[in-house]
């Protein structure tokens, strides 16, 4: 995977993949849109406290994992946190990273190196996720740091093959790669996939307001909200499982 690192307007990394010619976040401010994106617009309609399974699509740099790690952190949110990624970086890229130093909270530097370090299984642990997952706060201070944080599971697979249990999903950060790069990923299968997984009241974010991927996931039967964009993009989506 050829890719290569970029500052964005906030100072904070993005990658760019050169065969897609795509950005993994906004060239604009990649903390700066995940922060906009997935936490405010996702994590944060949750109170806090909060006992909450997220799927990602999309893992990526791990950022908004490790954004969500800050937020348990901060906010006592217990995560359970589903990440789906076919091709993982490189140990050589994720180490180049710089978001460490830009997102502080106690730990931080331990916790992004624990998110990347999370071994990959091919599916979903057949146990009880937070029994099997990787818990993020017992490997970044080898310690017991009770059920406050995150319990990662890792797949390095394609959505498309992965069956997810019915209704255990309270949040999705819809975060794949644009319709105009990866189509297939933006269909109303995939998103009605989606929709069985996760329990009535559960939210799904993504960066995306084209209208063709605002169709496909109001005929999976979301409703659909329009909110203002981060910096460089006008609108983005959120959705609701009623």
């Amino acid at each position: 995977m050829e890719v290569e690192l970029v500052v964005t307007g906030d100072g904070s990394h993005t990658l760019l993949h050169r065969q897609f010619n795509e950005h993994y976040h906004s060239t604009f401010g990649a903390i700066t849109e995940s922060e906009h994106v997935f936490i405010r617009s996702g994590l944060h309609c949750f109170p806090e406290n909060s006992d909450l399974t997220i799927l990602e699509v999309g893992f990526g740099t791990g950022l908004n994992a490790f954004l969500t790690a800050r937020e348990a952190c901060l906010h006592g949110y217990h995560i359970n946190y589903i990440a789906i990624e076919p091709f993982p970086l490189t140990e050589n890229l994720y180490h180049q990273l710089n978001y460490p130093g830009l997102i502080a909270f106690e730990d931080a530097g331990s916790e992004f190196q624990a998110i990347h370090e999370a071994p990959f299984t091919n599916n979903l642990p057949s146990k009880n996720l937070r029994q099997s997952a990787f818990n993020l706060r017992k490997s970044a201070r080898n310690k017991n740091a009770g059920s406050i944080g995150i319990n990662l599971a890792k797949i390095r697979n394609k959505l498309e093959n992965i069956q997810l249990p019915e209704k255990i999903i309270d949040l999705v950060y819809f975060d794949a790669f644009s319709p105009e790069v990866q189509p297939e990923m933006w269909t109303e299968e995939i998103f009605i996939k989606i929709f069985h997984a996760m329990r009535s009241g559960g939210i799904l974010v993504t960066y995306s307001a084209k209208g063709s991927v605002r169709r496909a996931i109001k005929n999976a039967g979301f409703a659909i909200e329009k909110l203002h964009g981060p910096p460089g993009k006008r609108e983005i989506t959120r959705a609701v499982k009623s």
